[in-house]
């Protein structure tokens, strides 16, 4: 009787805690275990290019006082976040791909998602202060420098800082007091809230409202105005004399206009995948989501090295390298 009581008490215990801080369980490429050690390669080296790079561009804006401009101290923003991005996602992929550990303790799974959602949030916001940067530089050149001040893109940065993470806490928080059931399984080999919510076993309807909400006015509302910062710009430069001014006042966007790109089409890839491909391979899943939160890191600081002839040239000293001469196609 004493022994029954016992095993009764410990699968109390144990019910409680599986109640208040679950284990999940993340996934790598399905069918492919046997192989993840070799799959992690690719995922190596592009967490290798993004961290290395936008550590790099860090460094070259930091050490180069011509550099100390509103416009490359965006620059250096959207770097810190590519590399708060790729290091959200770096502890759990080589868990998962190198040493096969696919378990995740809810609190570190709400850690890795808050840290996830967040410094998406911010990347969208970077890029659209970046937009209102090129917007002002072309469509107000002569008014720039009174426009844009060093001043105003530190309250900028702040607010971007502080706008997502903020936001992010009540639903964030909030799945903590959720129940879970079920096989705990999540289809990335990270955590999301998205996937995460609907494990629970409860009412979530207001999780559900405020991400989508939420969305909306961060993401949606970025892209938005992006796009009307975009369209501004576009009749400015269709107003200018010559082809050659308006090649030359377009090239001065090329590097923020590829930086978008990169980073909204496969955020809205991966939002149809979720919303309409409910059939598609899981595998194809996690193939569009670390498209979306590795892609963007490891490209960025390529693009603004190839495209911004001073951040080229200050890597060309920094290395020791000969100086090159700027090419048709340099930005600036």
């Amino acid at each position: 009787m004493p022994d029954q009581y016992l095993l009764s008490s410990q699968l109390i215990i144990l019910s409680n805690i599986t109640h208040f801080s679950p284990m999940f369980y993340l996934t790598g490429f399905p069918g492919l275990e046997a192989i993840e050690h070799w799959i992690f390669i690719p995922f190596f080296c592009m967490y290798l290019v993004a961290i290395s790079g936008n550590f790099l561009i860090l460094i070259i804006i930091n050490i180069n006082p011509h550099l100390h401009t509103p416009m490359y101290y965006l620059l250096s923003l959207l770097a810190l976040t590519d590399l708060g991005l790729s290091v959200s996602t770096l502890p759990t992929t080589i868990g998962i791909f190198w040493f096969k550990s696919h378990s995740i303790y809810f609190g570190a799974c709400q850690i890795q998602m808050f840290c996830i959602h967040s410094f998406s949030f911010m990347e969208s916001s970077v890029l659209l202060v970046m937009s209102f940067d090129r917007f002002v530089a072309i469509c107000y050149p002569l008014r720039y420098s009174v426009i844009i001040t060093v001043q105003r893109v530190i309250r900028a940065g702040l607010c971007v800082t502080f706008r997502g993470p903020v936001a992010l806490i009540p639903i964030v928080l909030l799945l903590k007091t959720f129940p879970y059931c079920g096989p705990l399984v999540l289809s990335h080999s990270f955590c999301l809230h998205q996937e995460v919510i609907h494990l629970a076993c409860t009412d979530t309807t207001f999780n559900n409202l405020y991400g989508l909400t939420l969305v909306m006015f961060t993401v949606m509302l970025d892209l938005v105005l992006i796009a009307l910062s975009y369209g501004f710009i576009l009749h400015t430069v269709a107003g200018l004399a010559s082809p050659e001014e308006q090649l030359r006042a377009f090239q001065t966007c090329t590097s923020h206009l590829c930086a978008v790109l990169v980073f909204f089409v496969p955020m809205m890839g991966l939002s149809l995948v979720h919303r309409f491909g409910k059939h598609a391979s899981p595998a194809f899943h996690l193939l569009m989501a670390n498209i979306y939160l590795f892609v963007p890191p490891m490209l960025n600081p390529i693009i603004y090295t190839i495209k911004t002839k001073e951040i080229r040239r200050a890597i060309i000293k920094l290395l020791g390298l000969r100086k090159v001469s700027s090419e048709p196609w340099d930005e600036g």
